[in-house]
This record gives C-alpha cells, sequence and structure tokens, in this order.
C-alpha cells in the first residue's frame, strides 16, 4: 500500500496550490480519501474529505469557500485545490484513505505560505 503526495511548497500569501495524492496497493474506489495537515506544535487536524463515490465532500470550517477536494477513481488520486491561502495554511498535508477498519497514511508534503 502506498499514498504518495505531491505538489507541495513555498506561496506567497494569497497564492494557489494544487496537491496529488497517488495511491495504490488497494482497491482505490472503495475507498474515503481526506486530506489531514499539523502545523508546527500542532495537533494534525482535517481539511477535507470526499466520498468513495466522489459524491460527498466535506470541509473543515478554516478551508470552506477556498479549498476544493476531488477524485479520480481511474487513475487512483485524490487532489486538493487550494485558493486563496494564507499563513495560517502553513503545515505539512497528508493523504489519508480510510475503509472500515483499514487506514493509510502518506508521508506528507510541506505547504509553506509567506507573509
Amino acid at each position: 500500500v502506498q499514498l504518495v503526495e505531491s505538489g507541495g511548497g513555498l506561496v506567497q500569501n494569497g497564492g494557489s496550490l494544487t496537491l496529488s495524492c497517488a495511491a495504490s496497493g488497494f482497491t482505490f474506489s472503495n475507498y474515503v480519501m481526506s486530506w489531514y495537515r499539523q502545523a508546527p506544535g500542532k495537533e494534525r487536524e482535517s481539511v477535507a474529505r470526499i466520498s468513495s463515490s466522489g459524491d460527498t465532500t466535506n470541509y473543515a470550517d478554516s478551508v470552506k469557500g477556498r479549498f476544493t477536494i476531488s477524485r479520480d477513481n481511474a487513475k487512483g488520486t485524490v487532489y486538493l485545490q487550494m485558493n486563496s491561502l494564507k499563513p495560517e495554511d502553513t503545515a505539512v498535508y497528508y493523504c489519508n484513505a480510510r475503509f472500515v477498519l483499514r487506514n493509510y497514511w502518506g508521508q506528507g508534503t510541506q505547504v509553506t505560505v509567506s507573509s
């Protein structure tokens, strides 16, 4: 099982980034996919979640209207489009896959928003 995040980097306040998470080793279309983030000195928090079919999405209040989660089940990939980025969005972003008792994590990708 592998979840490989990419797309992180350094961006200015108000900028945009798109994160990708490529999954392998499991039946991607069965899994609820989520993005989490963890800032230095803080607990990991949920950012966005998408159902296995892609029909339902949920967002943390702090990112609603700015971030969009999507998935391509044919490619086994989940995305996080991040617009209007703020310095408080700076964190390591993690991809998560969950199905019943199975729970997988990626290694994380750093997003830094400069002020």
